[in-house]
């Protein structure tokens, strides 16, 4: 039901908004895709350098996010700065791009990951065709279903006003961190000092990783330029895991003095997110040999380092913290996701009903087509296959973002800045570059993670240019 608040109330605190940004981060990602980091890199010097590349990037990104979320303290973050520094349809491009596949996508990747590590406590959720049946002629796994109800029920529960959304994204994300920092701690406690020994040989050389039939594993060095091509397609792993840190930007009209705890939270989460990641790595070369990393089963790395560190255990306990994992991120997700539409509905890029504010002053109408959304592509399976297509994109829409400071400095002179990028121009110019690289590099060595992204973010254009024709008829 629709009132008559037309605005959302401030109640988020600086410790809040970092919970939002940490929780966000941190999913299934970091837990699961260094093995195909390593198989692409071969090596624990490049393992860790793509993982360091991918955290000084995030961080970059952030402190430069803070001087935007000053200047425009208001819910939709990116949409809102990409249409300030640009024009309407590159901000609806990224709309519809986050709508379609980016958050949509990626709450149904996490909801997913939940519902396979429950499947250690309830076989009937084991990814296996046994606990598969049809309907309407799609084969639907009893793990999907339970994705779906995850996403409802979380959905529901941030229909009731963002401060129950809150105490959740609170309680997981600190018991998630406390979790990861335990994990370190028997991490180091446990440190096997022949296996890092043993995995620092030729560390500096990046190889292909590949297991034949017989289990035989093969080391294929690369040639230079096919090597920064294999650094790219592995980073696509660890940028994925340290994604959606710009979750807190979509909530900035419910965060408290956002003028200053909207850039702070972004610093501290991310900041926190990225010393724990890269430790989680060292923790993984110190307990497990590289080629049993890159082969683990079902890619669970952290599962074989869980086992060497605390035993038969292990599996229980990381299964565990997935689980809390998974739940209090897509929490994060689905809570901020929603006021990027209640956005663009109010201004008329987005079905109108997603700008109406509930009794309880939260998008419930955006929140509930979101969920519809992302329930659909939970039944698609093909969730996963489009985010890492849309890596390329989402690092595009970046390297945008940032580089409209430089535009709006020019562009909005007189415009309060309470915060200013952090090291401009040097530090923003940097991530352009590096950000630009990344793509080019996926461009001619993997382009496959390129276009189909390209794609579904140029089907936007048509659909722009429908929802200013209905606009002016309105």
């Amino acid at each position: 039901m629709a009132n008559n608040n037309t605005s959302f109330k401030q109640s988020l605190s600086l410790f809040d908004a970092t919970m939002i940004v940490a929780g966000s981060m941190i999913g299934s990602g970091i837990f699961i895709v260094s093995a195909d980091m390593l198989k692409d890199l071969g090596s624990a010097g490049w393992l860790l350098t793509a993982w360091l590349i991918t955290g000084v990037m995030t961080l970059i990104a952030a402190v430069s996010y803070g001087e935007l979320s000053g200047m425009f303290p208001k819910a939709g973050g990116q949409y809102v700065y990409l249409k300030e520094a640009y024009n309407p349809l590159v901000g609806f491009l990224y709309g519809w791009s986050f709508f379609s596949v980016i958050q949509t996508g990626t709450i149904a990747a996490v909801a997913v990951g939940f519902a396979k590590f429950a499947g250690y406590f309830f076989p009937s959720l084991a990814w296996e065709d046994s606990n598969t049946f049809i309907i309407g002629g799609l084969s639907v796994h009893y793990a999907q279903l339970v994705a779906i109800v995850l996403i409802v029920v979380l959905t529901f529960i941030n229909t009731k006003g963002v401060q129950t959304g809150k105490i959740i994204q609170t309680i997981f994300t600190s018991t998630k961190l406390l979790s990861l920092f335990g994990l370190i701690i028997a991490g180091f406690i446990a440190f096997n000092w022949d296996i890092w020994q043993a995995n620092w040989i030729n560390a500096w050389s990046i190889q292909h990783l590949t297991k034949t039939a017989d289990g035989t594993i093969n080391y294929e060095p690369l040639i230079s330029g096919v090597a920064l091509g294999a650094i790219a397609s592995a980073m696509v792993g660890s940028i994925f895991s340290s994604d959606a840190w710009n979750n807190v930007t979509f909530i900035a009209g419910e965060i408290k003095n956002p003028k200053r705890n909207i850039g702070l939270s972004l610093l501290l989460g991310t900041l926190i997110v990225t010393v724990i990641y890269i430790l989680i790595n060292v923790v993984y070369l110190a307990t497990v040999p590289i080629h049993e990393l890159a082969f683990a089963k079902d890619n669970r790395v952290a599962l074989n380092a869980s086992q060497a560190i605390f035993g038969n255990s292990g599996t229980i306990i990381i299964a565990i913290m997935i689980m809390i994992s998974t739940f209090g991120c897509n929490n994060g997700l689905i809570l901020a996701g929603a006021r990027v539409y209640y956005t663009m509905a109010n201004d008329k890029l987005f079905f109108n009903q997603a700008a109406r504010l509930n009794k309880n002053i939260v998008p419930e109408w955006a929140l509930w087509i979101q969920c519809a959304m992302a329930c659909g592509l939970c039944l698609s399976g093909k969730y996963g296959d489009l985010l890492d297509m849309v890596s390329f994109v989402v690092v595009i829409f970046y390297v945008l973002t940032i580089f409209g400071i430089f535009i709006l400095r020019k562009k909005q002179p007189h415009t309060e800045r309470p915060y200013k990028a952090f090291g401009y121009p040097v530090l923003p110019v940097i991530y352009i570059i590096m950000g630009i690289s990344f793509c080019a590099l996926l461009i001619m060595y993997k382009p496959q993670f390129t276009w189909p992204g390209l794609i579904i973010t140029l089907i936007g254009i048509p659909l722009y240019y429908i929802a200013v024709a209905n606009k002016k008829n309105i």
